[in-house]
């Protein structure tokens, strides 16, 4: 498995389905700069794990809006199946009407350039988020029974801009509105005194 942080995020091109149910044929990472974009990979539409966490990130979606983030899901499925899962309803195995693109991987391009492609040609559950510039700047991929956690994308989202708005670095377990540390000795030093 590759690291992509510190690194470009590979772009892409590809179909994806649309807020609206509208495809859109060219839709690309590119068109996201200046946003930040959390692009996560998941195995397969009509599965178990899967629609917990696309309704789980659906349900965070205007917050992560509000902070200049676009949420993008991709798996390995046409944008056919995509339509299809979202025009189920949640009670029959559906995902409903979520509000954020999900991309077709048909070809498996995507999945490989990000490296969370299996042997058995679907993706693990790789999540990215990628800064203004389209740096990766936080990747964690989880095995396929695993689910994420949507309020630790949240939590990095914000620790990210908190960095580069202010300069001081976060801690561990940070959250968004607690006081953050100064990058030097001294800083730590202080930070630590008053919290351990």
């Amino acid at each position: 498995m590759s690291l992509l942080v510190t690194r470009p995020a590979p772009d892409f091109t590809a179909t994806a389905v649309l807020p609206d149910n509208s495809f859109k044929d060219d839709f690309s990472l590119a068109d996201f700069r200046g946003k930040y974009v959390l692009l996560f990979f998941y195995p397969l539409n009509f599965t178990f794990v899967c629609p917990s966490e696309i309704l789980a990130f659906n349900k965070a979606v205007k917050e992560f809006e509000d902070h200049n983030c676009q949420l993008i899901g991709i798996s390995i499925d046409s944008a056919f199946s995509h339509l299809a899962w979202k025009n189920t309803k949640v009670n029959d195995g559906g995902i409903g009407n979520i509000q954020y693109p999900l991309v077709a991987d048909l070809d498996k391009s995507i999945s490989k350039s990000y490296d969370v492609l299996l042997d058995q040609g679907i993706a693990l559950r790789g999540l990215f988020l990628i800064d203004r510039e389209g740096i990766v700047r936080h990747q964690v991929v989880n095995d396929l029974p695993l689910g994420r956690n949507v309020n630790e994308a949240l939590r990095i989202l914000h620790a990210l801009q908190f960095t580069e708005k202010h300069g001081e670095v976060c801690p561990a377990n940070w959250h968004k509105g607690e006081e953050a540390m100064q990058p030097t000795a001294e800083g730590v030093a202080k930070y630590l005194s008053n919290h351990h």
